[in-house]
């Protein structure tokens, strides 16, 4: 059977501050800018999460999407939904909260979760204008 690409779109809202610690205050508001505001601000994230597997004669599915729907709102989405990623997301406790750090900690949290499907690129997007893209490399 051919080998198949899926993917299944998901959102949710949070706040942040991006902010290192081992930098002065002023470093930090010079390098993150308005993602520095110390009373936290928000973003409307969109979450694309690709699997690749076979085909399955049975279902003529890679995996059912609604089953990656439930997986990943279980393992992230109720865990980051309406949280602040600096103080309540176990998985973010110690790491910067930027896009990026946030897209591996997703991608540690589902590798295990979906399989037998291959997880393949998780796409995050913290605005219309910008998103990040990790392939667990």
């Amino acid at each position: 059977m051919p080998f198949v690409t899926v993917t299944r779109r998901l959102t949710f809202n949070a706040a942040h501050r991006v902010h290192n610690p081992e930098l002065s205050d002023l470093e930090n508001a010079r390098l993150f800018g308005k993602c520095n505001n110390p009373n936290w601000h928000g973003h409307n994230y969109v979450l694309e999460v690709s699997v690749r597997g076979e085909v399955a004669p049975k279902t003529g599915y890679v995996v059912d999407l609604a089953a990656l729907r439930d997986i990943v709102a279980r393992e992230v989405i109720d865990q980051v939904d309406h949280r602040n990623l600096n103080l309540d997301v176990a998985f973010m406790r110690g790491v910067i909260p930027t896009t990026e750090n946030l897209a591996v900690g997703i991608w540690r949290i589902l590798e295990p979760a979906v399989a037998p499907a291959k997880l393949v690129l998780i796409r995050l997007w913290e605005s219309e204008n910008n998103r990040v893209e990790y392939a667990g490399e």
